[in-house]
């Protein structure tokens, strides 16, 4: 399964995830979040990165041209849009994104089934509740399309290989506060992950 670490706020972190073996790393852009970072703050940390690393943007109701402009001032590879986002505006997207489904029911998953989708758990927030899906709703189902999110860390994550997830997203799972990563929760969750 690939891995992605979310809610990166520091280069330190960034490193962290990335000599562990993430394939991917989030950008929190939803003010709200105990994980935000500015554009500016994203700005500073992707310009030192490796090549061959996903940088993911993510975007709580916001509108086309601002998920656009964003991803291109940052340089961001990835929108992962974190709320019910219109066909419209995701058709007038020019950055690739993988929309989010925040799953109340087992058949919630089910939702864009013929595209790569991040399934996770609904909260009344958004992102960073650490909530857990019910794993039996993914039995019999294609989850090759599905990055799973949601009360996710080292502990669970190799349960979750029988499934056959595209990947797994983590964030709180691997921190020693928000915001901050643990280094060692992030080298044992991608270890178990992969």
């Amino acid at each position: 399964m690939r891995a992605k670490i979310c809610g990166i706020t520091s280069h330190k972190d960034a490193m962290i995830a990335i000599n562990a073996g993430a394939d991917a790393l989030g950008f929190v852009f939803y003010a709200k979040s105990p994980r935000y970072v500015t554009p500016t703050q994203a700005k500073e940390i992707i310009k030192r990165l490796p090549p061959f690393v996903e940088k993911v943007a993510l975007f709580v109701n916001e509108d086309a041209k601002t998920i656009d402009n964003v991803c291109q001032e940052i340089g961001a590879t990835l929108a992962q849009l974190h709320f019910e986002a219109s066909q419209e505006l995701c058709d007038s997207l020019t950055t690739p994104h993988v929309k989010v489904i925040r799953a109340q029911e087992d058949q919630d998953i089910l939702k864009h089934s013929n595209e790569y989708r991040l399934v996770d758990a609904y909260c009344e927030a958004f992102g960073g509740a650490g909530k857990r899906l019910n794993i039996d709703w993914f039995k019999g189902v294609d989850c090759s399309k599905i990055i799973l999110a949601g009360g996710l860390n080292a502990d669970n994550v190799a349960s979750l290989k029988e499934y056959g997830f595209y990947g797994v997203d983590v964030s709180s799972g691997v921190e020693l506060e928000p915001g901050v990563k643990d280094e060692k929760k992030v080298k044992e969750f991608i270890l178990n992950a992969k």
